[in-house]
């Protein structure tokens, strides 16, 4: 399943597993991150939920998204602490027994001097049978992708190099192209006649961006379309109501 799907969206869900994140003592960094690479290899990201470190929220968020989107992504839980569950979680979502990979195992051994492979270290060579290994160049203990589901580490650093490990695998839709008209005067101002414009133009998105300067309001107006002659009709429209408006 990899390539250009011209004709269908592609559509995603994102999983943020971790107590860390809910109670605040860790700032997410990945939704972003991801939400923007997706959107620039034409996959839309529509869904992204949080969820605890406890097996059966993760279980259900997984079989829950899994069964509504092209993809799932997961961060975080794929440690070698006690508390990292994801891993047994998603083995038990998709039925399948958890245990030392032997791929993974080459991987560790050969990253940790002899004796530092501790039994610690050693659950982050579990992998759901079934599964294929997601390449980690940061620490080599890899991620791994089972069904539709790519399970990935929490730290920053190392969910971005598995992503781009991982993402010459994955199906594309065509990318969604966008446009910036920038308007001297508040968005209550324009907003009817952007909602009006919206509706002529239905293959596009439409959102207005108010700003505050000074005292003094304006507006950013993005507009984004898959078809590149569909999007330059409505930035036509945008740019010719601005026009007047200001005129």
């Amino acid at each position: 399943m990899t390539g250009q799907n011209a004709d269908n969206v592609v559509t995603a869900a994102f999983l943020v597993i971790g107590d860390e994140i809910l109670s605040g003592r860790t700032k997410d960094k990945n939704i972003g991150f991801l939400a923007d690479y997706l959107t620039s290899l034409g996959i839309d990201l529509k869904e992204v939920r949080i969820v605890p470190d406890e097996k059966p929220e993760i279980v259900g968020a997984v079989n829950s998204l899994r069964q509504k989107y092209d993809y799932v992504f997961t961060s975080g839980g794929i440690g070698p602490t006690h508390d990292d569950i994801t891993a047994e979680s998603i083995a038990d979502a998709f039925d399948v027994p958890l245990n030392l990979d032997p791929r993974a195992v080459a991987i560790l051994e050969k990253h940790y001097l002899p004796g530092q492979f501790t039994p610690a270290r050693q659950r982050m060579a579990r992998i759901p049978e079934g599964a294929d290994l997601i390449e980690n160049k940061v620490s080599k203990a890899p991620g791994f992708r089972i069904g539709n589901v790519h399970v990935m580490a929490g730290v920053p650093s190392i969910m971005q190099a598995m992503m781009d490990a991982l993402a010459p695998t994955l199906s594309t839709g065509t990318k969604m192209l966008s446009e910036t008209v920038a308007a001297d005067m508040p968005e209550s101002r324009i907003a009817e006649r952007l909602a009006a414009i919206q509706d002529a133009h239905p293959e596009t998105l439409i959102g207005s961006y108010p700003r505050a300067s000074d005292g003094k309001f304006t507006t950013q107006i993005v507009i984004r379309s898959r078809n590149e002659a569909v999007l330059q009709a409505a930035v036509g429209d945008v740019a010719a109501a601005v026009a007047e408006l200001t005129g």
